[in-house]
């Protein structure tokens, strides 16, 4: 069967500021020693298991050039610019519905374009065993990540070992962002993975749980369907999708439906939600600092320091965020990161635009 891919890359990355912004979200960003940016290490994962031809991107149309320069080996017409942000499910209707006028059917994984992956081979091959078992039946697959510490920022998968397919278990349930107590139960256990974000199925498969599930939307991405096989889709794409409700795959689909399985991975995933991710990815030196650019430490310990062109100097300072960029300086606690966003919050209800 034909292999797809689907690239959401619409995110702002708003803990990513004040690198990541409006016009530039940290999926373009590179945070890796080898200069690649995020969506470009994304792409280059994935094309042991499909064509370049065969890989869309859907995005904001404001990143489009963006998604020109940084992946010139996708076609034009496979970068799907939706007009507002609604979400993962109606964002993935309307990419199998588009996928649709090309094959009759095919195999679609969708991925977010803003994860790193160490181990690339251990990747590739949880894909494409997940792959197989998509292509069973209607079965829809998730990936999910062995967990390795109590993380309360990400939702779970609960799963049974009863009616397995190869390494796939049948899930028995999607569990919301836990307290620490939960989070730590689920750790113990043998029988709970983090959500990725990550899912394959055949278009047929999915389209079958938006017309049962999702009708409005199904109904909706089928007219932009026919829209664009006459010439008049982009027109289509303009009034219909705004009407569609802003929802995830998760709460819409896959928490509704049945046959869903998922399939464990360890190969070194971080979905890099904040600056702390930075410690994962980097090695740090004698003093526990991940420093990058012009700086200058002195009795520092356990610092990320991003700089630029002009000298960042510390003196006596531990366990703090600082990131330089041109126009703006972030300084942060550790354990502050998660109140990033608020810096942005701030910056709208003052109206200083130009920061975001």
């Amino acid at each position: 069967m034909k292999r797809t891919a689907l690239i959401m890359a619409g995110g702002r990355g708003e803990r990513f500021w004040p690198r990541s912004r409006k016009q530039l979200p940290k999926q373009f960003l590179s945070l890796t020693d080898d200069g690649k940016t995020m969506i470009q290490l994304t792409v280059e994962r994935i094309r042991p298991l499909t064509e370049a031809e065969d890989i869309y991107i859907s995005t904001n149309r404001d990143y489009l050039p963006l998604v020109r320069e940084q992946l010139p080996e996708i076609p034009e017409d496979n970068i799907i610019c939706e007009p507002v942000g609604r979400n993962t499910a109606p964002c993935i209707a309307l990419c199998a519905a588009l996928i649709q006028n090309r094959y009759e059917d095919a195999l679609m994984m969708v991925l977010p374009s803003d994860h790193l992956i160490r181990y690339s081979g251990m990747y590739q091959q949880t894909l494409q065993d997940a792959c197989e078992v998509a292509e069973q039946g209607d079965n829809l697959v998730t990936v999910g990540i062995t967990p390795d510490h109590a993380e309360t920022g990400y939702g779970y998968i609960k799963f049974t070992n009863d009616a397995a397919i190869g390494r796939a278990f049948r899930v028995e349930r999607f569990v919301e962002k836990p307290s620490l107590e939960k989070a730590k139960e689920y750790l113990a256990a043998d029988d709970y993975l983090w959500n990725s974000g990550m899912f394959l199925w055949k278009i047929s498969s999915i389209m079958k749980r938006f017309e049962e599930l999702m009708p409005d939307v199904f109904t909706g991405a089928q007219k932009i369907r026919s829209a664009y096989a006459n010439g008049t889709g982009e027109e289509a794409l303009q009034k219909i999708f705004p009407e569609f409700p802003s929802i995830s795959i998760d709460y819409g689909i896959m928490e509704r439906s049945q046959n869903i399985y998922t399939i464990p991975g360890t190969f070194g995933w971080d979905d890099v939600g904040s600056w702390l991710a930075v410690e994962r990815i980097k090695k740090s030196n004698e003093a526990g600092n991940i420093v990058n650019g012009n700086a200058i430490t002195i009795d520092t310990k356990n610092c990320i320091i991003q700089a630029e062109n002009k000298l960042i100097a510390t003196v006596g300072l531990k366990d703090l965020i600082i990131v330089d960029t041109e126009d703006a300086t972030l300084i942060c606690d550790k354990e502050s990161t998660a109140d990033i966003k608020k810096i942005l919050e701030n910056l709208k209800i003052c109206n200083r635009n130009e920061y975001l």
